[in-house]
């Protein structure tokens, strides 16, 4: 099987635990065990699940010349992806503080540092791509210029744009025009979710379109019949944290779909993935083998039949 190529952030993560949300103000706390670091970041999420599924990684991404620098590599020989694409370019490695509650529910801060200003060597994406035929880019500054070069080169394009509101956020824009696979979240969106797919087809013509719903499951748009269908969300042990949810829908998404070319198998397989990982705290946790993902799928198939949505 071809690697998969991944460009996208790595971040430091902290999680803090807090009793319910609003959180009122109080001087000083001591929630025992209840903040955790470790390396998160939407590019490594993606890279770390897509190796534990079994797959191959060419993962791109930034990293600060600062003391999580060894940190980050030493985690690399680790898991098994190669550090050779992760370039020290930047002075601060990026960060983020997750606030959790015992629902589940959390709210994200993230610091990018100078990311956003920072753009990935032509030369290393060319080479890193030529070993792959699916490529993961993040909608992050650094990946925006690497867009054509990929289509140049006939690969397909996979992107997560998160939070939407409008079919034609500026930010985005460019990731969703070249977008063979389209995902996002339902959150913001200014109209019903299957009514914004329409709008995204309108548009950009993408292949297969996804939109995360949390508890009321994923929408899957294909565009070769015009079909929207709904695949209901599944509970599969006790919800801890829902960050970094829809990674894991999307690393799922790409590792099945590389094998089967299938994606509503494809889909009902990524929503298993990210309903076991939910069940862990920190965004880059909780991820099946591939052995234990089908086991999954196995025992909860018949739960997962899509359903036809109506425009």
């Amino acid at each position: 099987m071809d690697k998969i190529l991944v460009s996208g952030l790595i971040n430091i993560e902290t999680t803090l635990k807090i009793d319910h949300f609003p959180l009122n103000y109080f001087p000083v706390t001591y929630p025992f065990h209840g903040i955790q670091s470790s390396i998160s970041g939407v590019g490594h999420n993606l890279a770390k699940a897509l190796t534990t599924l079994g797959n191959e990684v060419n993962f791109l991404s930034l990293i600060g010349n600062d003391l999580y620098e060894p940190i980050i590599r030493n985690e690399y020989a680790k898991i098994g992806i190669e550090d050779r694409f992760i370039l020290t370019a930047l002075p601060q490695t990026a960060q983020s503080v997750i606030l959790y509650d015992t629902s589940g529910r959390r709210q994200v801060h993230t610091d990018l540092k100078d990311t956003q200003e920072q753009q990935y060597p032509q030369e290393l994406f060319i080479q890193a791509v030529s070993e792959c035929n699916l490529c993961a880019l993040c909608n992050i500054n650094f990946n925006r210029h690497l867009l054509p070069i990929a289509r140049t080169l006939n690969k397909t394009i996979a992107t997560d744009v998160h939070a939407l509101y409008d079919a034609d956020d500026p930010y985005n824009r460019e990731f969703m025009a070249t977008a063979d696979i389209l995902f996002l979240s339902h959150e913001q969106l200014s109209s019903s979710p299957p009514a914004f797919i329409h709008s995204l087809w309108d548009r950009y013509q993408n292949r297969v379109i996804v939109i995360g719903m949390g508890d009321q499951g994923v929408l899957l748009g294909l565009k070769e019949n015009q079909t929207v269908l709904q695949i209901p969300a599944i509970q599969v042990r006790p919800i801890k944290n829902t960050i970094g949810a829809g990674d894991a829908l999307f690393s799922a998404f790409i590792h099945t779909y590389c094998i089967t070319n299938d994606p509503i198998k494809s889909l009902q397989i990524a929503v298993l993935f990210a309903a076991h990982k939910i069940g862990s705290i920190g965004a880059a946790e909780g991820f099946l083998n591939q052995t234990e993902l089908l086991i999954l799928f196995e025992k909860y198939q018949q739960q997962l039949t899509p359903n036809p949505v109506r425009h």
